[in-house]
């Protein structure tokens, strides 16, 4: 484990179509309140000076400059739907400056998806122009060292699809999920902090609800829990004012250090 703090920074706490929705006018799209505003959803996990990012959303780059992402060392990706992975792209800069090729890491069915939506990028044909320069790797279940800290992917299900969240240290991040498999929920005890899909009130085939999630909670206490992956439906400050203390929504640029005593 590092000797400094892990921080985790939410660079997008939004549901697939992001918050605002487009051509929507409805209280919460067009809200004042800032942390309605909710791009793609994506974390970066910060420690010792290294920046593992979880996740390349459409609106990676803006997330990057609004952040001030200045490098990347790896990526994990939690599964293949566009949401997270059509910023890949933007990666090409952190090249440019760090001048190395960048780690990225998906189960064996999301990887052979990014292969295939980013053909252009590992065809190996020499290009007029720059492609991100990446070195792949598969998830087989098994814990993922990254510069001293073990990630460990803890398996979802994202309606029929089995994807992964990821454990580090004392956190866990896990996005995109409509149920935990008990076998998952072994892997989740004695959190400081804990993310969790909470998309609207409603329920929905592939994502968990506010009241769903809060019963994850009471099961397995965390001592903090944040809730991303937020649709129009949930308006920041009137759906946190009625969660318990220890729960709250993320939003984007929230900053949260693991372990920290406030």
């Amino acid at each position: 484990m590092p000797s400094g703090p892990i921080k985790i920074t939410v660079l997008g706490s939004g549901t697939s179509v992001g918050v605002p929705t487009v051509g929507c006018h409805c209280g919460v799209c067009s809200s004042k309140d800032p942390r309605d505003n909710r791009l793609r959803p994506s974390i970066l996990v910060t420690y010792e000076d290294h920046n593992v990012l979880i996740d390349t959303t459409p609106d990676f780059r803006t997330q990057a400059l609004r952040a001030g992402i200045e490098h990347v060392d790896a990526v994990l990706f939690t599964h293949s739907h566009a949401d997270h992975i059509l910023g890949l792209d933007d990666l090409r800069p952190f090249n440019f400056r760090q001048k190395e090729r960048i780690p990225i890491y998906a189960a064996p069915d999301a990887m052979e998806t990014i292969r295939r939506v980013y053909q252009y990028i590992f065809d190996g044909v020499k290009r007029e122009s720059n492609v991100p320069q990446l070195i792949t790797h598969l998830i087989d279940g098994s814990p993922v060292d990254l510069f001293g800290v073990e990630f460990r992917p803890v398996p979802v299900l994202h309606g029929s699809a089995t994807i992964y969240g990821f454990r580090f240290g004392a956190a866990a991040y896990l996005t995109d999920h409509s149920d935990i498999p008990e076998s998952s929920m072994e892997q989740l005890c004695g959190l400081d902090v804990l993310f969790l899909d909470a998309l609207r009130h409603k329920p929905h085939p592939t994502h968990s609800t506010v009241d769903r999630s809060l019963k994850t909670v009471e099961k397995l206490k965390p001592r903090r829990a944040f809730f991303t992956h937020i649709s129009h439906d949930l308006a920041h400050e009137r759906t946190e004012s009625l969660l318990p203390p220890n729960v709250k929504l993320a939003y984007d640029g929230l900053e949260i250090l693991v372990g920290d005593p406030q």
